[in-house]
């Protein structure tokens, strides 16, 4: 019958000195790769949507996630919200948060 099966051996107790070493230099380069491709460009994107927030004023003319284009019109410091005129008899009242960029003047007559 071990025509068809092969006999299994015990291997020697040696060999196997260097895998801390291996492995340590795994997870290092693991953890920079994850570092550079990850979390620092994040981490660049949230800080410039902050200063983005911190720099908007009366008369910008603003982008939103949901696609509006408007001129603030009216700015809450203390309460984190922004009144934007859509057209001249539409305001509309948002989160800074939802602002996505600050767009160029005279953007909204070109439209």
């Amino acid at each position: 019958m071990d025509f068809f099966i092969s006999s299994a051996y015990a291997q020697d107790a040696g060999g196997q000195g260097s895998g801390g070493m291996e492995l340590i230099f795994m997870l290092v380069m693991f953890a920079l790769i994850f570092y550079f491709m990850i979390y620092r460009p994040q981490a660049k994107r949230v800080k410039q949507h902050k200063e983005l927030m911190g720099a908007l004023s009366k008369g910008d003319e603003v982008l939103t996630q949901g696609g509006l284009v408007g001129k603030i019109t009216k700015v809450s410091e203390d309460k984190d919200f922004l009144v934007i005129a859509l057209t001249d008899e539409l305001e509309v009242t948002i989160q800074k948060g939802s602002v996505t960029s600050v767009l160029p003047k005279g953007t909204m007559k070109s439209l």
